[in-house]
């Protein structure tokens, strides 16, 4: 059974991508900060990690899938120096923020920027050696045929990198964590965001999002030959690698 068919986020139904576009752009000037106290600076280590895992192939083409803001997109070009990185998402707030970072940073002439909807991308068959995404595709309306899309423009022998949150399996870290998203997330995101459902919707994608080996299984059957994944920080977060 799918992801998609087990209906497991009420989000899912409606016009998703319409609500999520908007819910981003109207938080979009917010984001970073609010990542990163709610996560105490940690989600720069995880991303950090994940692009780390890439560094072995050394990939000239790559598409960061959800880039929102660019972070994680601007850290891979840093690190891996490729020659040609794109960032898509379907929020231009999100990517807007993203562009005066890049810019800021001298970064306009490896970096991009495309509106996307990241279950129907435009670019070709194998147009890319890397695909990375981090924190995102936990909000897509169909996470089978949004992974298959990120399979389809990888070259063949490429890879993907994934970061995203999810929910811890062990106490106590499990238990810290119910209470902390529960009350402390949402009331802290609501006053920095004034955005009242953003950080309740965050909260209901993680506990809905596959994790550990029915993630990795997910992803062999959007057609990746080999998948894996490794917890950090107890758990809060999950790091995939998958090789098409």
């Amino acid at each position: 059974m799918s992801y998609q068919q087990e209906k497991i986020n009420p989000y899912h139904k409606g016009e998703k991508a319409k609500q999520v576009e908007e819910m981003f752009n109207n938080i979009a000037p917010t984001y970073d900060k609010l990542n990163h106290r709610l996560s105490w600076n940690i989600d720069r280590g995880w991303r950090k990690k994940a692009i780390k895992q890439l560094a072995p192939f050394a990939p000239q083409t790559m598409l960061d899938i959800a880039t929102g803001t660019g972070d994680f997109a601007i850290l891979a070009a840093q690190m891996l120096q490729p020659k040609k990185l794109i960032g898509a998402d379907i929020s231009e707030g999100m990517m807007a923020v993203g562009r005066k970072k890049v810019e800021q940073l001298g970064l306009q002439d490896i970096i991009s920027f495309d509106k996307e909807d990241c279950l129907q991308l435009s670019y070709p068959d194998e147009s890319f050696d890397a695909v990375t995404a981090a924190f995102g595709i936990r909000n897509f309306a169909d996470l089978d045929k949004g992974l298959k899309e990120m399979c389809r423009v990888l070259c063949k022998g490429g890879h993907l990198s994934i970061v995203e949150l999810t929910t811890p399996v062990s106490f106590p870290m499990k238990q810290l964590f119910h209470v902390y998203s529960h009350t402390v997330l949402p009331l802290y995101g609501r006053l920095i965001s004034k955005d009242k459902s953003a950080y309740r919707y965050l909260i209901k994608t993680i506990e809905a999002f596959p994790q550990g080996e029915r993630m990795t299984d997910i992803l062999k059957e959007a057609g990746f030959e080999e998948a894996s994944f490794k917890r950090l920080t107890c758990g809060i977060c999950t790091m995939y690698f998958a090789t098409k």
